[in-house]
């Protein structure tokens, strides 16, 4: 019974996927907070450049997802990420409240929402990298694509420092809440180190799950394609 429960689960969420209206509901909640994130950020430009893959990613998930829907997992994900850039692109991530509420309570020297966003920017493109590689290369789970997605993560991680250190060159000081580096000299590595450590939590953590989402919904999707084809 529990193999049956976990492969109706399974499908339920393939299905889900499927139907629009979980990236509906989603998007909807990532707009509304993006909207109301830019009311007053704390500071505008820092607000425009931490928001901007909010903006670039959701189109782009819109404009494939009736042609290469991603699972369910990989949709929740993208959006709780969504919702940490808006947050961080709210305040500038040195001012986040919640921030500043786990310093104080775990005794920290800075505020370490800047950490929580780089955690965050590596376990999360390690599902959608991940799902990407298994349902379009000859790559299966295993060592080497988990070793390919933690490589993908970390060149994401490294682009994003370039984008800083691009956006202080042309903006001087403006870009200083953008670059949020509190003082740290070391802060680059280790929001590389961060985002490698979420791309490797997630991977041990959903690799599985995520697994058999990806064949769920391979098979949702190659049932319908049979179904609709002439010979059928």
């Amino acid at each position: 019974m529990p193999a049956a429960d976990s492969t109706a689960a399974t499908t339920g969420s393939a299905r889900a996927a499927a139907s629009p209206r979980l990236p509906l509901a989603l998007l909807a909640i990532v707009a509304l907070a993006l909207l109301a994130s830019g009311i007053a950020p704390f500071d505008r430009l820092t607000w425009c450049l931490e928001v901007f893959p909010v903006l670039l990613a959701a189109p782009l998930l819109a404009l494939t997802w009736r042609r290469f829907p991603l699972t369910s997992l990989a949709y929740v994900l993208v959006a709780l990420h969504a919702l940490v850039l808006i947050l961080g692109g709210r305040y500038t991530y040195a001012e986040v409240p919640l921030g500043y509420w786990l310093r104080d309570a775990l005794g920290l020297e800075r505020n370490p929402y800047d950490r929580i966003g780089h955690f965050a920017q590596g376990f999360v493109p390690a599902i959608v990298a991940r799902e990407i590689l298994v349902r379009t290369s000859p790559l299966r789970p295993g060592a080497w694509l988990a070793f390919l997605v933690a490589c993908v993560c970390v060149a994401i991680s490294a682009l994003y420092e370039f984008i800083e250190w691009w956006t202080a060159l042309a903006t001087g000081e403006a870009a200083d809440a953008f670059l949020g580096t509190q003082g740290d000299v070391w802060d680059t590595q280790w929001d590389m180190f961060t985002c490698l450590c979420g791309a490797v939590v997630a991977l041990l953590l959903l690799s599985r799950v995520h697994t058999r989402r990806i064949a769920a919904l391979t098979a949702l999707d190659s049932t319908r394609a049979s179904t609709a084809s002439p010979g059928s």
